[in-house]
Order: C-alpha cells, then structure tokens, then sequence
C-alpha cells in the first residue's frame, strides 16, 4: 500500500451562480491534478451559496444530481480521488448537508451527512440555523481507498470528539472535513480544532473551507489546513482563493502511535 499522498485542497470563491461554481470547481479540480494530487478536496457547499434560504432552491438528489455527476467525470478524466466538499442533497422531502468522495474511476465510495447541524447564537457575532431547513444525518462515515480508510465530516461536527474517534476506531488514517467557519469562530477556534482532532486522533486532517467574500451575506474564514498526527500545522492557506497541495506520509500514523499509545490501532 502507497503511504505517501498529495492532497489538493481547493479553497475556491463561491457565487450565487451554480454552473458558474461548478465551471470554477472543474477548473481547480484540474489544476489539481497537474500538480499531482492523488486526493483533491471542494470546500462545504461549493455549488451553493452558504444560506439558509438557498439550500432548497439549490437542492439536488443524489439520483438525479448535475453536481455529482460533473464531479464523477472529472474525478475519471483526471484518475483522481474527490471529496465533492458538500452540496445540499434532497431525499425524501429532508435536505441534508453531505459530503460525496468518488474514486479514480468516478465511483462514489462514500457519503456523509452532516450529523451536528450548525445551530448557533453567538452575542455580539453570528446568529445561523441550519435545522430550520436541514436535516441531521446519523452515520459515522469512513470510505475504503487504496490508501487505507479515509474519515469524512462536515464543518460543525469538528466539534464533537465522539464522531471523530469513531472514525479513527473504524480504521481511518486521514480525516476530511469540508467547512465553512466564519469570522466570528474562525480566528479564535478553526486552527484549534483542526489541530485538536488531528492530535487526540492521533491522524491526519485536511480542513477544506471556501475562500472569504467579505461581500456575502455569510463571510467563510478560508484558511484552509492539514495537520498531522502530531497536532502540527502541515500546510496552510491564507483567505484568498487558491489551492493548496500538501504531501503526507501515512507511516507517521504509526510513528505517533507507537510513541504515545492513545490510539493503538496499528496495522
């Protein structure tokens, strides 16, 4: 099994206009895989705005979805492992916040929902309530790859510890999280608990967010990161639109393990 991976993480500027995030999705999902990416992330609600009131308007179902199916053509073209960030998906009259990951032959392998729905009042900072229009998802999420197993949650659920340690006993080495903080958490808690989970899981973790629109209605931190088993910062953007590659070494998995057996899952 190839322990070394080059993640892409994709930190892309969301608009309004779905085909215009899907066009700009493609074309960073591209790049990625000109500079070598074997896994390339999309941040959380890549094709919609990050609103409430958009997530019905903007639903699709995972049967009959012209997001997904862009994604699994461009995860074949470019023989590329997606995390298609999340999309607003419709099943049965709910709308859940879930996170696709297709393999290199455009398979999806995987799908989380969003389980901890983001339901804040903050005084003096953001007020937002995914349960008036979403739905909470229930499963514990880990895709099999020829890396190994891989994690996948969803921004609020960073903050819940439970979930990502069942992912760590279900075997997952990397954790993915598409998220979109905004300014009034993000400067004070995102590296924190990108570090955290990456520390107390003893993994690695790739947080993927959307790049920062001072002029949306919801303003994303950006800052998109990965860090390792030993809670350091591997690599780290800034606010601003980009793409962020970063090589990983899944042998420190064990390293870190072994050295201090929190997690005593070594294979």
């Amino acid at each position: 099994m190839n322990t070394k991976i080059k993640l892409g993480l994709c930190q892309m500027a969301v608009t309004d206009n779905k085909n215009d995030n899907l066009e700009k999705a493609l074309s960073v999902l591209e790049e990625c895989c000109k500079r070598g990416a074997d896994i390339a992330i999309l941040p959380e609600m890549f094709n919609c705005p990050y609103d409430t009131k958009r997530f019905p308007i903007y639903a699709e179902s995972m049967e009959n979805s012209k997001t997904l199916s862009v994604i699994s053509e461009s995860a074949k073209y470019n023989n590329m492992y997606i995390v298609a960030g999340t999309i607003p998906e419709s099943s049965n009259d709910c709308i859940y916040n879930s996170s696709v990951m297709f393999d290199r032959q455009g398979n999806i392998i995987a799908k989380h929902r969003k389980v901890h729905l983001f339901d804040v009042n903050i005084t003096d900072g953001i007020a937002f309530r995914e349960s008036d229009v979403l739905t909470a998802g229930a499963e514990v999420t880990v895709a099999e790859t020829e890396f190994g197993r891989i994690g996948l949650a969803v921004c609020f659920d960073m903050r819940f510890t439970w979930l990502y340690s069942e992912m760590t006993e279900a075997g997952a080495k990397i954790i993915i999280t598409p998220a979109s903080f905004n300014m009034t958490t993000g400067p004070v808690h995102w590296e924190l608990l990108v570090r955290a989970r990456a520390l107390d899981n003893q993994v690695f973790h790739a947080a993927v967010s959307s790049a920062r629109n001072t002029s949306a209605d919801y303003v994303s931190y950006g800052n998109s990161m990965v860090c390792d088993p030993w809670g350091n910062v591997v690599s780290r953007a800034d606010e601003k639109e980009g793409i962020l590659i970063a090589d990983i070494d899944l042998n420190l998995v064990n390293s870190v393990r072994s050295q201090i057996p929190v997690n005593q899952i070594i294979d």
